[in-house]
């Protein structure tokens, strides 16, 4: 028998003040919870009890054992529950890296699910970083999780598509297109552009301009920016076009105006990844919350 069972025993003792009572509660001969008690008291080398026919009572030595018992009892039991809750995903600390769009549209909403669905785990969010920022991040274990624009070419990520998000034009409000019901991407072409940095490997940057290629035209590429806030602020004071994911539209300022961005139809795909090696059970109830809001 271990000494944490020979606690259990004496605990439930010292609170009935009675060996047949107790023995009732732990569903265990009488004879048998004494003979227990005995052989803790032998290994203590002390007395815990002063025995009469009627009732039990503590000692000087087994009222203080008993405080340091309950102590000692009740932190294995915590122990145990704090180790099933992390094996059920429930505790934990998560930290999810997002690019701009979902910074601004999806980032509320999914805040606030996964503090609904994992209240224990505690979740960190680093907004507006860019696709290179991501990886490079979820490699040094600075991000557990990355919400990001496909392609990932790194072969330690796991990446799986949420979902397909169209193409929009962010146009200035007194700008000609902005009197547009929607915009194609042949007019775009003479138009100053505004795009995510080419120096940080953004991944918009290399859309804009395949979009503008197949076209048939150059971009006219007037500022890089890292941020998709920024991008947007200089927009709305009439330094040029944005091509943008349409959750961006999310974004709404003053002196901008979102188009549809057709001909040919276009769209971006949005992904969760994570690295192969992370197996940590919260981090995979996260990536079932994030699958269940942004896939659905």
């Amino acid at each position: 028998m271990n000494l944490l069972q020979h606690m259990r025993y004496f605990v439930t003792v010292a609170q009935e003040r009675h060996f047949g009572r107790a023995a009732e509660r732990l569903h265990m001969a009488q004879p048998a919870l004494s003979q227990q008690i005995r052989r803790l008291e032998a290994e203590l080398g002390v007395a815990l009890f002063v025995r009469t026919t009627r009732r039990v009572d503590l000692t000087v030595a087994g009222t203080a054992y008993l405080e340091r018992a309950r102590a000692i009892l009740a932190s294995v039991d915590e122990a145990a529950r704090h180790a099933r809750r992390t094996a059920a995903g429930a505790v934990g600390h998560l930290s999810i890296g997002c690019v701009g769009s979902v910074t601004y549209s999806l980032l509320p909403a999914l805040s606030r699910r996964l503090s609904e669905e994992l209240p224990g785990v505690d979740c960190a969010f680093r907004g507006e970083m860019l696709v290179s920022e991501q990886v490079e991040a979820l490699r040094d274990g600075s991000i557990d999780l990355a919400l990001l624009r496909p392609p990932v070419a790194d072969g330690s990520l796991t990446t799986a598509l949420l979902r397909r998000d169209r193409l929009v034009a962010a146009v200035p409000t007194r700008h000609r297109l902005a009197e547009r019901s929607r915009v194609e991407v042949a007019d775009l072409r003479d138009t100053d552009l505004i795009v995510h940095s080419a120096d940080r490997r953004s991944t918009m940057f290399d859309v804009v301009q395949r979009l503008c290629r197949d076209a048939g035209f150059e971009p006219s590429i007037r500022h890089e920016v890292g941020e998709t806030s920024t991008l947007i602020t200089l927009v709305a004071g009439g330094l040029g076009v944005a091509v943008v994911p349409d959750p961006v539209s999310a974004l709404a300022l003053e002196g901008v105006v979102y188009r549809p961005l057709v001909q040919p139809a276009t769209s971006v795909d949005l992904a969760v990844a994570y690295r192969d090696d992370r197996d940590e059970p919260h981090v995979h109830r996260a990536l079932e919350v994030i699958r269940e809001l942004i896939g659905r």
